[in-house]
């Protein structure tokens, strides 16, 4: 019998401090992730943990752009490539440096591993990728490879784990799912996931935003349509070029709708049931009992 078998990572705080450098690792396996923010460079600069050959990754934010900011690359001296980018690159706050616990990495192996991840990175799209060139495919022999395949997905989870789904693709919800929201000119397909909530590529959004609420929505969809979430699509309608994944159903009702609402009341399933109705009504009920 099949058994989806559990990981135990561990997460190690060197200051004793939550929000400041942290290193974190699978138990069973070699590769280690250290996060560490931007304004405690200083100090994460004199952990041991950064002696040898890493593939790194700087996160941040923009107001511009609809996406989380991502630069990926590779080092054998992580201490100066960090410092270097502490001075050049302004979009980051956050450096993850991945590297092994046995120094079992070589040159070969993070040249390789920033290719993929470059290329992963790239192709499931929920960072935006700060990197300007492209670096091209490494020859590596085929164990090499498999070694590389199996740390990158070990440093995917630890990424994720420290709040980083990098790798982790949008999941596409069952068809009893989804969601529907109509309005003048807009109409929506979404689904309430583990994150946030998806609106699915192919929704109509009214170009026409209500006064009351034109800064918010204004501002929101701005920076979808210079990520390129929201292209033209009619004189009357922006259409969502890509999923795209919001932090709350109202928000996502309210680029679509072009006005504030409750997207809890107005989201529905094909039974015309409220996605309140569906998702919070039953487990309100559920603490009734208790």
């Amino acid at each position: 019998m099949n058994q989806t078998l559990g990981r135990t990572i561990q997460i190690y705080l060197p200051t004793c401090e939550p929000q400041g450098v942290r290193i974190a690792e699978l138990t069973t396996r070699t590769v280690q992730a250290i996060l560490i923010p931007q304004n405690q460079l200083k100090e994460a600069r004199k952990r041991p943990e950064l002696d040898q050959v890493a593939v790194y990754f700087l996160f941040g934010e923009s107001e511009e752009q609809a996406k989380p900011l991502v630069y990926i690359g590779q080092t054998e001296d992580v201490r100066a490539r960090l410092d270097r980018h502490n001075s050049e690159k302004d979009f980051w706050r956050t450096a993850v440096v991945v590297n092994s616990k046995t120094q079992a990495f070589t040159p070969a192996h993070i040249r390789w591993l920033e290719w993929y991840c470059c290329a992963r990175g790239k192709e499931i799209g929920r960072f935006r990728l700060e990197n300007t060139q492209n670096p091209r495919e490494p020859f590596v022999t085929e164990p090499l490879r498999s070694d590389c395949l199996d740390a990158y997905q070990n440093l995917g989870v630890l990424l994720t784990a420290l709040g980083y789904p990098l790798f982790e693709p949008l999941r596409q919800p069952q068809q009893r799912e989804w969601f529907t929201l109509k309005g003048r000119d807009a109409e929506g397909a979404g689904a309430l996931i583990d994150e946030g909530f998806l609106v699915r590529k192919g929704s109509l959004c009214r170009r026409e935003i209500a006064e009351s609420a034109l800064a918010t929505a204004s501002s929101m969809r701005k920076r979808l349509m210079e990520g390129g979430v929201l292209v033209d699509h009619s004189d009357s309608q922006y259409v969502f070029s890509q999923d795209y994944l919001f932090d709350t159903p109202s928000g996502a009702a309210l680029v679509i709708l072009g006005r504030s609402a409750n997207g809890w009341q107005e989201w529905k399933d094909s039974q015309g049931r409220t996605l309140h109705d569906v998702k919070r009504a039953p487990a309100e009920a559920e603490q009734g009992r208790d």
